[in-house]
């Protein structure tokens, strides 16, 4: 696509040394990171040889391959974060948030962005898998960090007649204030022992989470080479 081209084009510009380049290849270069430049009707000539001129530079300097293999790998990071950041807007959390009472349970749903998914897990301690699933949306937490996980004792929620224990762990899951599931007893989908894994293959199930969010770029230890992306 032609705004991609462009765009490669004026990436190359800027991470180009311009004290190294003659005057001709800066030339050409800024007309490659400029190709709708108007000539004038006199010079109808002279941008006819420009262009003969610069579609050969123009390849070399494309195609240069010792040149072009260290600048295209700081292109492709730079478009790999500008898409992260387009991608992951709006709050992160990255953990799970205990809920201490009713209203701080409607709070964390009512006054959240609409965007925003909330997953509420209602447990009391002592019941049968509310430990594991504690756990479990733990890992998560950290995995999905534009995901608000919260939890709250049932006997906190002001509402404990509805949460008997014979109907916990019970998951709700809410955006935009809505109430989009509820699973009570919800460790009865799972073994007996069960992992984050688990719980994270049921939730996609639904659709009820995001994409997993884009690993950290930069070299082999996860660390950004700020130098790279310049």
């Amino acid at each position: 696509p032609k705004g991609v081209i462009n765009d490669w084009r004026k990436f190359k510009l800027e991470s180009e040394d311009r004290d190294s380049l003659s005057l001709s290849k800066k030339e050409i270069l800024r007309q490659m990171s400029s190709p709708h430049r108007s000539f004038s009707k006199d010079d109808k000539d002279t941008r006819q040889r420009f262009c003969r001129k610069m579609s050969m530079q123009e390849y070399e300097l494309i195609h240069d391959e010792q040149e072009d293999e260290s600048c295209l790998q700081k292109y492709r990071k730079r478009c790999m974060q500008d898409m992260h950041q387009r991608l992951s807007f709006g709050p992160k959390y990255g953990y799970v948030c205990e809920l201490q009472n009713g209203e701080q349970f409607l709070e964390a749903i009512e006054k959240e962005r609409k965007t925003t998914t909330v997953i509420v897990h209602i447990y009391e301690d002592g019941i049968k898998g509310c430990d594991a699933l504690n756990n479990s949306l733990t890992c998560l937490a950290a995995e999905y960090s534009t995901v608000k996980f919260c939890k709250i004792k049932a006997s906190n929620t002001g509402a404990g007649d509805r949460f008997s224990n014979e109907v916990l762990p019970t998951l709700l899951v809410y955006k935009g204030g809505e109430l989009l599931s509820n699973f009570i007893s919800i460790s009865e989908q799972f073994n007996e022992e069960f992992f984050a894994v688990d719980v994270e293959s049921f939730l996609n199930e639904y659709g009820l989470l995001p994409e997993r969010e884009l690993p950290a770029l930069g070299n082999g230890n996860g660390n950004m080479d700020e130098q790279d992306v310049e």
